[in-house]
């Protein structure tokens, strides 16, 4: 199994917050842990309006109000039970988050060494600022898409987010990529990840396709994975994976 070695030093966007990629090691493993858990958590509040957007959840709200404002002819009551649904509406995608961070966190980011380390082609790489871990990222071998890699696991503190850190990562990922001779990059990312879309978007990556979650509750409230792939440009692989032309 040929070893990740790949590492680099970049600087933030003002020039004032320095930041270093580098693979991981086991002692980061509770430090991982915790960005993917602060990040994700960050997601609950946009899943949510989302969840309001959708003609089921309106359709809900709209003949529970109306069928109580009728039936009691009071607006006490429909506004009650009207913000009890929301209520129960926000505590169930919370509980829904609360879930997959916990599975994630018992498979793959619990074993990072297994799943990512030793495996070939596999790897993952963490960012440091002031010797504290503040974004993560890894890749394996894609099992939908021959010869390309899946990247995986992008996630970023909001303290550091805006100074360049997440392009590092993505560097990072398209060099080791050139390194084991693959000729594409893809990801998914949820609808509700806009600044995600934002960022891949603007780094040439193209928006291939889109499923919805195959749960019965993201059916209904419409939650989809938009899958994207970046094709790796042809030549020196040193200028091909660096170049701010290609993927800035």
């Amino acid at each position: 199994m040929r070893p990740c070695s790949f590492c680099t030093t970049d600087q933030g966007a003002t020039g004032m917050t320095s930041f270093h990629v580098r693979r991981y090691q086991p002692e980061d493993a509770e430090a991982v842990k915790e960005v993917f858990t602060l990040s994700m958590g960050e997601h609950v509040p946009s899943t949510f309006l989302h969840m309001l957007k959708q003609p089921l959840a309106q359709a809900v709200l709209v003949c529970v109000f109306a069928g109580l404002l009728v039936s009691s002819r009071s607006l006490i009551l429909p506004l009650l039970a009207s913000a009890l649904l929301l209520a129960g509406g926000r505590w169930l995608v919370a509980y829904i988050f609360t879930r997959y961070i916990q599975v994630c966190l018992t498979k793959d980011l619990g074993r990072i060494q297994e799943a990512y380390m030793e495996p070939e082609d596999c790897c993952f790489w963490v960012a440091e600022s002031g010797d504290r871990v503040v974004a993560t990222v890894a890749c394996l071998p894609s099992t939908v898409r021959e010869e390309s890699l899946e990247l995986k696991r992008m996630t970023v503190l909001r303290s550091h987010r805006g100074l360049g850190v997440a392009k590092a990562l993505c560097r990072t990922v398209v060099e080791f990529a050139h390194q084991r001779g693959y000729r594409a990059i893809m990801l998914y990312t949820s609808v509700v990840q806009t600044e995600a879309q934002k960022l891949y978007e603007g780094m040439g990556y193209t928006r291939v396709g889109e499923d919805v979650v195959p749960e019965l509750l993201a059916k209904l409230l419409n939650f989809k994975l938009i899958e994207y792939k970046y094709e790796l440009p042809e030549g020196n692989t040193d200028e091909a994976a660096l170049s701010d032309a290609d993927i800035i």
